[in-house]
């Protein structure tokens, strides 16, 4: 890879290695992310909203996995990931997000046949999708939850994704907010030494538990001095009085976004006004992956299509 970038940056390989004479080691990250699909083009400390290139913002479509849930679980497939890609070719996408909880294998030869079979399709691998809890006390189980992440970062890597999205977790009992968080902070800062090994990032998400609001999945993020992470923006997740108002608030650090079709203002389910959703995106100036991830009660063989073209139209206007 040093030597790709090497001769598109018209540079030495030597002066493209971390700490090497010409660039530093965030401007050999802002590089690479540059030359594998402009995700992150120009890098900034997780602590301030991302620097985007220009005014014009770059939305690419893709479709979660996880709107095949009940179909893709592997304790009784219906659907494996090979023939979710085969669904996805037939619709108006970019890419697909092949979420972790799905693979059948963790080979590499798995990981190498999934990158063939999607770029057979001519779908690119958005991201992987990691379940993973850091605010565990223990230590062992802790551990394994670091270790978790860091190897599907490198299977990521494999099928050339772009992010890996990951959860903080939930509060346990008898534990402290205080303390969690320093463990989560920790947790997320190990796991981004291998995404940038890897030039892949990390995207925590507003997923209940401890990142329940902006400012308490932000407690998390602006701390990390690390340019391998961003927000993954679920615009389902928030169950606050205004869910839009809080999406708007952490769109500026959004590396990837999950978007539903439902919110769930005040804990109450409605549609959602994805028109809205795809302004807030585009408002922030967001530069990377759409993920479609239907969750609502419908056949999603039937919906995942209709919403698919839907965003699929608001996104290019």
């Amino acid at each position: 890879m040093i030597h790709r970038l090497a001769r598109r940056c018209k540079l030495s390989p030597a002066a493209l290695l971390p700490g090497g004479p010409m660039l530093s080691r965030r401007q050999f990250l802002a590089t690479a992310f540059a030359a594998v699909g402009g995700l992150r083009p120009q890098l900034a400390g997780a602590i301030d909203p991302i620097k985007r290139p220009g005014a014009q913002t770059d939305l690419k479509l893709s479709l979660a996995a996880y709107s095949f849930n009940k179909l893709l679980d592997l304790k009784k497939p219906s659907m494996d990931l090979f023939e979710f890609i085969d669904l996805a070719a037939g619709l108006p996408l970019d890419a697909v997000e092949i979420t972790s909880y799905y693979w059948a294998e963790t080979t590499d030869a798995y990981a190498e046949k999934l990158k063939a079979h999607a770029e057979k399709k001519k779908l690119a691998i958005s991201g992987v999708p990691v379940g993973n809890n850091f605010c565990v006390a223990d230590e062992t189980k802790y551990r394994a939850e670091i270790q978790k992440v860091k190897d599907w970062t490198a299977r990521a890597a494999k099928v050339g994704a772009k992010t890996v999205r990951i959860f903080a977790g939930n509060l346990e009992k008898g534990d402290t907010l205080e303390a969690v968080q320093k463990r989560v902070v920790a947790a997320i800062e190990e796991c981004c030494a291998v995404a940038e090994k890897h030039g892949v990032v990390l995207a925590m998400e507003n997923h209940g538990g401890i990142t329940a609001t902006p400012d308490q999945l932000l407690a998390l993020v602006k701390p990390v001095k690390s340019a391998a992470l961003g927000v993954n923006i679920d615009t389902g997740n928030f169950k606050t009085a205004d869910p839009y108002a809080d999406l708007t608030k952490i769109a500026p650090y959004g590396v990837v976004s999950q978007v539903k079709t439902e919110v769930f203002p005040g804990g109450k389910r409605e549609d959602a006004d994805l028109a809205r959703v795809v302004r807030i995106l585009k408002d922030a100036n967001f530069h990377g992956y759409v993920a479609l991830e239907y969750e609502a009660k419908d056949d999603p063989k039937v919906a995942v299509p209709k919403y698919a073209r839907e965003l699929r139209k608001l996104i290019s206007g």
